[in-house]
């Protein structure tokens, strides 16, 4: 349904966001009117302390922003080329990270919601969308994300038939940089490599001996963790958000060469000796007064994440201006679920973007909802609904989520299915939800078709150990990006609303 009269009818956005934010700015951009649904601060959350639109909870880093090799670059390329206004935003408000595009989040979160709430074909309402979307709203994107309101996830779980898994997400703390004792902490990125708006130098980095590793993982061994709720003790972690401590817990070297290397740093102290050990800080706010702890996400009490992250040298009088936490996070079986289009096939009006469908991280839940605001807005405009191409980032991620993961039994054999069925199991099998392995996934060049790289480089020398690997990467970029200018050419929504 196009038009009623002469008016393009509006799509519902539930979720004000990265996804529902960025879903809500390729509708606008297209010429199709939005009224986006954010119920803070009418009704809060664990995880929230804003009423900001497209509020970064976590980090604030968006991670690589190297495209011709990292997957993760690849995806924000990709975006810009888009139109994306998260990646608009985040260019705007970068801080210094090394390799890494990190942003100044409340400054972040308030230029997407001015330009949000400046545009003529957007109505922000502030309130909640309580179990299924009204039956006469049309065109509906659910971006309500991991933390999805009690009610709305019932009215879904009811509907789809199917049990809603969910995971753990952990929150890293925050400290005062004049609380940074700068004696023992140096700046330096790894290998000395800037990032964007950064200098070589944009860490603050933390170095432990031997003895001082030790002693800190029998604090996080010991330290007294958050008790969990009895509908909470079987829920997973995702393992790319873990809490340090569980990390500590599967082995003594595993922080030393996970969030702890030292690699590519050298301790001015000790005239550039490497370290045993590196807790490594990264700038969270433009004014450089705020520093995040890299990869420290925890569940430990506050009282005992305030003594142990104190045996950090250099951090021995931090101030934190935010503890770490946790909140759960509940996401779709998607390849089940959702069809081709990130419609529910229970109720195709109804389509899916951001964390709830199963991908991992901040670009790469802005990344659905731009793909399910552009294909909403082909509907609207009477046109084929097209997803990307499964050779880009942005449609590899749709067909991981859609088509691409395996089932597997916890027994058996791996169940191989498609889009829309999954193969019938014996009588005696488990229970479909008892069957499921999908797991939240971030990009990776995994998800996408391998491509030709070139054997021998321009003076005729044979490629090979991890120069092939980076040009094969490389060779998946350069057409991932040919591929997407393709796409964009053939579904010129703007050009068809004009």
């Amino acid at each position: 349904m196009r038009n009623t009269g002469d008016k393009i009818v509006p799509v519902h956005v539930v979720g004000g966001g990265l996804a529902g934010s960025e879903a809500a700015w390729q509708l606008a951009c297209a010429g199709v009117p939005v009224v986006l649904y954010e119920m803070r601060p009418v009704r809060g959350t664990d995880a929230h302390r804003t009423d900001g639109l497209a509020e970064l909870v976590c980090s604030n880093s968006f991670r690589s922003d190297e495209w011709s090799t990292n997957a993760v670059g690849l995806l924000h390329e990709e975006m810009r080329r888009s139109g994306s206004l998260i990646m608009a935003a985040a260019d705007r408000h970068k801080l210094p990270a090394g390799g890494a595009l990190a942003v100044d989040r409340d400054a972040f979160s308030a230029d997407v919601t001015q330009r949000l709430e400046a545009h003529p074909l957007v109505r922000l309402e502030r309130e909640e969308v309580a179990g299924l979307p009204p039956a006469d709203w049309s065109s509906v994107i659910v971006a309500t994300g991991p933390l999805t309101s009690p009610a709305l996830t019932d009215a879904i779980l009811k509907l789809t038939g199917e049990d809603s898994l969910a995971f753990f997400d952990a929150i890293a703390p925050i400290v005062h940089f004049d609380s940074i004792n700068l004696d023992i902490a140096w700046k330096q990125s790894r290998y000395d490599k800037a990032g964007p708006g950064g200098t070589g130098a944009d860490y603050l980095n933390c170095p432990m001996t031997r003895d001082e590793y030790e002693a800190f993982v029998d604090a996080l061994l010991t330290g007294e963790k958050t008790e969990f709720k009895d509908w909470e003790a079987n829920t997973p972690y995702f393992d790319g958000c873990l809490p340090i401590e569980v990390m500590a817990e599967r082995g003594r070297d595993t922080l030393r060469f996970g969030p702890m290397k030292p690699v590519g740093l050298a301790d001015p102290r000790t005239q550039g000796m490497r370290p045993y050990a590196v807790v490594q800080l990264r700038q969270d706010n433009a004014l450089g007064t705020l520093w995040n702890i890299v990869g420290f996400q925890t569940k430990l009490k506050y009282a005992e994440q305030t003594r142990i992250f104190r045996m950090i040298p250099g951090l021995a009088d931090a101030q934190f201006a935010r503890l770490g936490g946790l909140h759960r996070n509940t996401f779709l079986n998607s390849p089940v679920v959702l069809d081709e289009l990130l419609r529910l096939k229970a109720d195709r009006r109804l389509r899916f973007a951001g964390q709830i469908t199963g991908v991992e991280g901040y670009v790469e839940s802005a990344a659905m909802g731009l793909v399910t605001g552009r294909l909403a807005a082909a509907e609207r405009l009477g046109l084929p609904p097209r997803t990307p191409p499964p050779t880009t980032a942005l449609g590899a991620l749709v067909s991981h989520i859609t088509g691409g993961h395996i089932v597997h039994d916890f027994e058996d054999e791996p169940i191989a299915h498609d889009a829309d069925s999954v193969t019938p199991a014996p009588s005696d099998a488990p229970s479909r939800s008892k069957r499921r392995s999908f797991q939240p996934m971030n990009i990776n060049y995994g998800l996408l078709p391998p491509a030709e790289a070139p054997s021998h480089d321009a003076e005729g020398r044979r490629i090979k150990g991890k120069d092939k690997a980076f040009a094969k990467k490389r060779a998946a970029s350069e057409r991932a990006l040919r591929d997407l200018a393709a796409w964009l050419a053939a579904n010129d929504l703007k050009a068809a609303a004009e």
